[in-house]
């Protein structure tokens, strides 16, 4: 029996996992292990099912780190793409974009993580590569034009800014608890009180 989810177009089959709570439980495993070293034998036993069963839901290991690279990347596309990330100043616009970043990575922080090891091994490694390039560019486009409007040092290079922007907002990966004190807004602000002020 296959349903499609209507908004996600995710496939639900066996009793107890559809292919949200297996991609869930890969990311984990992705995180903790590494890519090469996961083996859908592994994710099989962590999830108790059978190796038939995950492949009821998708097709491959690499459809499992597809979806959970396009996770990640939809997120930081979709800051871009939002109606305020077009708007302003190009330092207002600058700034929509490191709030939602910092959101997108508070709300899909294992997603965020795994990408952020990717190195480009696989066809979809380097495909998420690719994606995140575009978007570092994009980035690094809107910090030169905050710079030429006199937002920003003039004495930097732009896709460095970006790059230590980013920096920044990339080590939340390695000690942000979305359960501790600090909500993404806070730290967005501290962000953007570094970078803006």
């Amino acid at each position: 029996m296959t349903d499609t989810l209507p908004s996600e177009g995710l496939r639900r089959g066996r009793p107890g996992y559809d292919q949200r709570g297996i991609l869930e439980v890969a990311v984990a495993a992705f995180n903790e292990h590494g890519y090469d070293a996961t083996s859908i034998g592994m994710l099989a036993e962590r999830l108790g099912l059978s190796k038939s069963a995950i492949y009821h839901h998708v097709s491959s290991k690499d459809e499992l780190l597809a979806l959970a690279l396009d996770e990640a990347l939809d997120g930081l596309e979709g800051v871009l793409r939002s109606p305020e990330a077009g708007t302003g100043t190009a330092a207002e616009r600058l700034a929509v974009v490191l709030r939602g970043a910092v959101r997108v990575l508070a709300d899909k922080l294992p997603y965020v993580t795994l990408l952020l090891r990717v190195r480009g091994n696989t066809d979809v490694e380097r495909a998420a590569l690719a994606r995140r390039r575009a978007f570092d560019h994009a980035v690094a486009d809107l910090v030169a034009e905050a710079r030429a409007e006199g937002s920003l040092r003039a004495d930097a290079d732009p896709a460095v800014i970006a790059r230590l922007l980013f920096g920044m907002i990339n080590s939340l990966t390695e000690w942000y608890d979305p359960a501790g004190p600090l909500t993404p807004d806070e730290l967005a602000d501290t962000i953007l009180a570094f970078t803006l002020r």
